[in-house]
């Protein structure tokens, strides 16, 4: 039996998860037999334990085939310590299970084009998904520290480093992916001003050229592909790239959907060696949200299409992934909209719960 661990965490992460766990329930009405349990991570694992994670959660998590996670954080933890903010126990989960790869996918959906801050011709049909390395690079490197060099002056370091192991084996994720897709990767860092992107770009090349070759593979600067995001994002498929770029280019891509409320993530560990099953986490990109926490306004549907991935990567379920997808869009063609995605024209928005009912209802129709 395949067993889900669901950290709801703050904020709207439980209303959103609430909706999930409708989804799941019907999936498990209809063929599959999905054990769940929960508990908690962020502000609220800190007020009952007084750190973000637990290791008692810690091991559920891995121990759990995949797992789903709301969202973290909020005003009401600002003034704790550091090490145990609500953003600790996400980087925790990261980090414990290894999850090297970040899936983020940028699909818009036809009945939200004119949402997209382009215009509806760049971005109607788009699908790019952006895998970044997600444990090394700038936000792991040592040394990582401000120092204080007298006369009130001080000075920041952060440390950017990659091993080749760790540019192989997310270059390697990104060309499987683009094998099932349109089959092109657009491999991404600054070799012109980096020496960790010559590397980088060094090691793509040698992967592509030793196991990939079928994969078409181009490079371009960092830079100069998010001017390119902005300007005909169509023209990509897969992009990988370091953990950096990465943060910055995925949250570009993320606007060319029309809203933050729509997309899903992954983040990817090693395949095991003896199931070779990988750890992930499946979580939405929105955040936490405590401006509407508790309002029913929440968009559930990132947080859905979170477990729509989980069907895809971590239990071999594409026809049940491919099912869920095309509900969520054939209700938002209806005309079916959280506040999020009321655009000029007006319109009543639903609830979040309403959301996840009319999605569950044309499953069943779909059935």
């Amino acid at each position: 039996m395949p067993n889900l661990l669901i950290l709801a965490g703050d904020g709207i992460g439980p209303e959103v998860m609430a909706e999930v766990k409708k989804v799941i329930g019907w999936f498990n009405g209809n063929g599959m037999d999905f054990e769940v349990e929960e508990d908690l991570v962020g502000g609220c694992a800190y007020d009952a334990h007084g750190q973000a994670v637990s290791d008692a959660t810690m091991e559920k998590a891995l121990q759990a085939d995949a797992v789903l996670l709301g969202a973290v954080g909020g005003p009401k933890w600002d003034k704790v310590p550091y090490e145990v903010r609500p953003e600790a126990g996400l980087l925790r989960l990261r980090k414990d299970l290894e999850l090297f790869a970040n899936l983020r996918p940028a699909k818009c959906f036809d009945a939200l084009a004119d949402f997209s801050s382009l215009k509806r011709e760049l971005v109607e049909g788009l699908d790019i998904l952006i895998v970044r390395e997600l444990t090394g690079g700038v936000y792991f490197g040592e040394p990582k520290e401000i120092r204080d060099l007298g006369n009130g002056q001080r000075r920041a370091i952060d440390t950017q480093v990659y091993d080749t192991y760790e540019i192989e084996r997310i270059a390697s994720v990104a060309f499987e992916l683009a094998r099932v897709r349109d089959n092109r990767v657009c491999s991404m860092e600054k070799r012109n001003v980096m020496r960790s992107g010559v590397l980088w770009n060094e090691v793509v090349t040698q992967v592509h050229k030793d196991r990939f070759g079928d994969v078409q593979l181009s490079h371009m600067l960092a830079d100069a592909g998010g001017m390119q995001l902005v300007r005909a994002p169509k023209q990509f498929d897969v992009i990988v790239t370091d953990n950096l770029f990465g943060d910055m280019l995925s949250d570009v891509a993320a606007m060319l959907t029309g809203s933050l409320g729509m997309l899903p993530s992954a983040s990817l560990g090693a395949p095991d060696a003896a199931t070779g099953r990988r750890k992930a986490l499946y979580e939405p990109v929105h955040g936490s949200a405590p401006d509407i926490a508790g309002q029913a306004k929440a968009n559930p549907i990132a947080c859905i299409l979170s477990f729509a991935m989980a069907l895809r990567y971590s239990f071999d379920a594409g026809e049940a992934a491919d099912r869920l997808e095309r509900a969520v869009e054939q209700v938002l063609a209806q005309g079916t909209r959280t506040a999020d995605l009321i655009g000029p024209a007006g319109g009543t928005p639903v609830s979040t719960a309403q959301m996840g009912d009319a999605i569950i209802a044309e499953l069943g129709r779909a059935a």
